[in-house]
C-alpha cells in the first residue's frame, strides 16, 4: 500500500491511514511525503490486521528543510517494524563502450547526480576490439563511490542496477580473467568487445547450418553475438577454451561482481546468446549448439554458460561484503538483474509520457550511442527478416522486443570529423557540432535556402562503415559517398557532417518500412544518446521519417533504465513495468517539417540505389 503526498506551500498536514488487512503475505505499508518547503506533518495510522506474518511500517520524508514528524500508532495486531526514513534512492550503473557512468537517482525518477570514469578499449589490430574486467569494475566501484557521496545516511540506496554493453567476458575456475587477446596474450584482455568483428567466418558458418533458432535473430546470427566469438575461441586460442570455466555476458559479470551470483540476465542471453523463451518452453537449445561446434559447452548442464536464468530487475540478492566496501555502501543493498545497455534505454525511453504498458507499443526508442539500436515491443511475436527477435520480457515484462540497429551511427559522425582535414579549425570553444551546425546555418543563408537540410542536393552518403546490422544483416557491407571534389575545407566537412546525419535517418526509415511490413506500426520516434542532443539529427528524423520525434528530458535514460531495474529488485514497486511509470520523464516534441517530406522522398531514393549499386559492385567483382 502506498500513500502519496506532494506539497509545494507551507502547509500542515494530517495523514490518517486506516488499513484493515485479513491476508496470509507480508505486508509493508510505505506512506511517501515530498516536500520543498516548510512543513508539519502528523501521521495518525490505525492498521487492523487478521494474519499471521509481519507487518512493516515505514515513512519516507523527503525534503530541503526542517520537518517536524508526530506519529501516533494504533495497532491490533503484531506490527515488527517501524521507522521514519529518508525517501528511497537507487543507483544505476551504465558500462558503455569507452566509460562507466553512475547514476544516483531518488524515488520517482529524479536523478540526482552522475559521476563518468572512462575506460580503456584495445585494438591490436583490424576488427579486433578488448577490455579488461578488472579495469571496468574498479571503475564501476569508483563511478558509484563518487556519485554517492553525498549521502549522509548510505542505507537510503535501496537497490542498484547494471546495464553494460553485450560484450564476451570469460573467467577460469577462481573467476578470475583469461586472455581472449592473440596479439597481447595478457590475461587482463579477457573481454571481445561488442563491436569485435573477428568472428566474421564463424558467423557464416553458424547462418549456413540453417538451424531453427536463428528464425529468433532475424534469420541470420550477427558476428557481434557470442556464439560466433564463442566459436572463434575455440577454434582460434586452444588454451583459452581449455582454461576458461564460465562466459559471460558484461552486464551478468557486473551483477556476479556485486552479489557474488552466476545467474544470467534473461535479456542478455536470449538476446544475444540464443538462448530460447517462447512462453511455453525456456532454456538452451542443444540442437544447436551441437551443429556448430559447441557441444561441450552443454557439460555439467550449461554451467560454462548460464544454469539459472531470471528477468531483469529480479533481485539476485544484496551486495557481497567486498563489493559494499568497495562501493561505500551497506551490505543490505539489493542487487538488481542486469540489461544489455541498450535495452537500459529503452526501457527508459518507452514509458515516457505513457500511463500503461499498452501505451508502449508503436513506439520506436532509437539508443543513440557508438552504434544505435533501435527497440520496438508488441503484445504478440513478430518475426522480421533482418532484425533481431522477437525476444519475450527481455526489455519489458510480458512484451516480445524485436531489435534493429546501425553498427556505427555516433562513431560514424566521429570518424567522418576526426578524419577530415578541416577538423581543427573549430577553434571558436564550442563543441564541434555545434560549431559545424552554426556553419551549415550561415551557407543556407548564403545560397538563398530555407533550410540547411537542402545544402546536399549533390551530395550523398551511404552509412554502412562498419557492416549492415539492419534490414541486411551483411557485415560486408562498406560506406560510400557521391559529390566528392577537391575541396577540403570546413565547409566540405560541413556537407559530410550533414549528409551522415542525414543517411543515418534513411537507414532508420529503411528499418521502419521492413518492421512495418511484418506487422508493427510505428507511430513515433523516442531518442536517447549523444547523437540525440544535436538539433539537426533529431529533426532530420523528424523530417525524413514524417514522424514525431520526442526527446526525454532527463539525463540519462540509460542510467534511468539500470535504476528502473533497482527500484524493482529493492522491493519499492511491485515489478519493472509499474517502476518504469512511475519513474518516466516527460520529453517535448520535434514534429516534422512537411515541406521537406518530397526532397527527403528523393535522397531516401538515392540512398537505396547506393546500397543495391554496392551489392552488384560486389557480384561483378565476384565474376571472373
Amino acid at each position: 500500500m502506498n500513500v502519496d503526498v506532494d506539497i509545494n506551500v507551507d502547509i500542515d498536514v494530517d495523514i490518517d491511514v486506516d488499513v484493515d488487512i485479513d491476508v496470509d503475505y507480508d505486508v509493508d505499508i510505505y506512506i511517501f511525503v515530498d516536500t520543498d518547503v516548510d512543513i508539519d506533518v502528523d501521521v495518525d495510522i490505525d492498521v487492523d490486521i487478521d494474519m499471521d506474518y509481519d507487518v512493516d511500517i515505514y515513512i519516507f520524508v523527503d525534503t530541503d528543510v526542517d520537518i517536524d514528524v508526530d506519529v501516533d500508532i494504533d495497532t491490533h495486531s503484531c506490527v515488527n517494524n517501524f521507522g521514519v526514513m529518508a525517501e528511497a534512492h537507487y543507483v544505476g550503473v551504465d558500462v558503455g563502450t569507452s566509460s562507466v557512468r553512475a547514476g544516483l537517482v531518488k524515488r520517482g525518477g529524479h536523478m540526482l547526480a552522475i559521476h563518468t570514469v572512462p575506460i580503456t578499449v584495445g585494438n591490436p589490430a583490424a576488427n579486433f576490439y578488448e577490455q579488461d574486467s578488472e579495469e571496468i569494475w574498479a571503475a564501476v566501484c569508483q563511478a558509484v563511490k563518487v556519485v554517492t557521496s553525498g549521502l549522509s545516511d548510505k542505507s537510503v540506496v535501496r537497490g542498484i542496477g547494471f546495464d553494460a554493453t553485450c560484450s564476451l567476458v570469460v573467467l577460469d575456475h577462481d573467476l578470475r580473467p583469461v586472455t581472449i587477446s592473440p596479439y597481447t596474450g595478457k590475461d587482463n584482455f579477457n573481454i571481445i568487445m561488442w563491436m569485435d568483428h573477428r568472428a566474421k567466418d564463424q558467423a557464416f558458418y553458424i547462418n549456413s547450418q540453417q538451424h531453427k533458432v536463428l528464425k529468433y535473430v532475424g534469420g541470420k546470427v550477427s558476428l557481434e553475438m557470442q556464439s560466433p566469438k564463442l566459436l572463434w575461441l575455440k577454434v582460434h586460442m586452444e588454451d583459452t577454451w581449455k582454461r576458461a570455466a564460465h562466459f559471460l555476458d558484461l552486464p551478468d559479470y557486473l551483477t556476479l561482481k556485486a552479489s557474488g551470483s552466476l545467474s544470467r540476465s534473461l535479456c542478455s542471453v536470449v538476446c544475444k546468446w540464443t538462448y530460447q523463451c517462447d512462453g511455453s518452453t525456456q532454456g538452451w537449445d542443444h540442437s544447436f549448439f551441437k551443429s556448430i561446434g559447441l557441444e561441450d559447452l552443454a557439460q555439467d548442464n550449461w554451467k560454462k554458460i548460464g544454469q539459472k536464468v531470471v528477468a531483469p530487475g529480479t533481485s539476485c540478492g544484496v551486495l557481497t561484503a567486498a563489493a559494499a566496501e568497495q562501493m561505500g555502501l551497506v551490505r543490505t543493498t539489493q542487487v538488481a538483474t542486469s540489461i544489455i545497455d541498450a535495452h537500459a534505454g529503452g526501457l527508459g525511453l518507452v514509458a515516457t509520457q505513457a500511463t500503461t504498458s499498452d501505451d508502449f507499443v508503436g513506439r520506436l526508442a532509437l539508443i543513440c550511442g557508438t552504434s544505435t539500436c533501435h527497440m520496438c515491443v508488441s503484445q504478440d511475436p513478430i518475426f522480421c527478416q533482418g532484425v533481431w527477435g522477437p525476444y519475450l520480457s527481455a526489455m519489458v515484462p510480458g512484451c516480445w522486443l524485436n531489435e534493429a540497429g546501425q553498427s556505427a551511427s555516433g562513431s560514424l559522425v566521429d570518424h567522418i570529423i576526426k578524419t577530415h582535414p578541416a577538423a581543427n579549425k573549430c577553434t571558436t570553444g564550442k563543441n564541434v557540432y555545434q560549431w559545424l551546425e552554426e556553419l551549415l546555418a550561415v551557407m543556407a543563408k548564403e545560397e538563398k535556402l530555407s533550410d540547411p537540410t537542402l545544402l546536399t542536393r549533390d551530395f550523398h552518403l551511404y552509412p554502412d562503415f562498419h557492416g549492415n546490422r539492419s534490414p541486411i544483416a551483411d557485415p560486408t557491407m562498406k560506406g560510400m559517398i557521391s559529390g566528392l571534389t577537391l575541396d577540403a575545407s570546413d565547409r566540405n566537412l560541413a556537407l559530410l557532417y550533414l549528409a551522415a546525419i542525414q543517411a543515418l535517418a534513411y537507414g532508420t526509415r529503411q528499418i521502419i518500412e521492413q518492421l512495418t511490413s511484418s506487422g508493427h506500426n510505428i507511430t513515433s520516434l523516442l531518442m536517447c544518446g549523444g547523437l540525440s542532443k544535436s538539433p539537426i539529427f533529431a529533426q532530420t528524423h523528424a523530417d525524413a521519417l514524417g514522424m514525431k520525434v520526442l526527446i526525454p528530458q532527463a539525463q540519462a535514460p540509460v542510467l534511468l533504465g539500470a535504476s528502473i531495474l533497482a527500484a524493482a529488485a529493492s522491493g519499492d514497486y511491485p515489478d519493472v513495468t509499474s517502476a518504469a511509470l512511475a519513474m518516466a520523464d516527460t520529453a517535448p516534441s520535434c514534429l516534422p517539417h512537411q515541406e521537406l517530406t518530397r526532397y527527403h522522398d528523393r535522397k531516401y531514393q538515392v540512398f537505396k540505389k547506393m546500397q543495391a549499386d554496392q551489392e552488384a559492385y560486389c557480384q561483378l567483382m565476384l565474376n571472373e
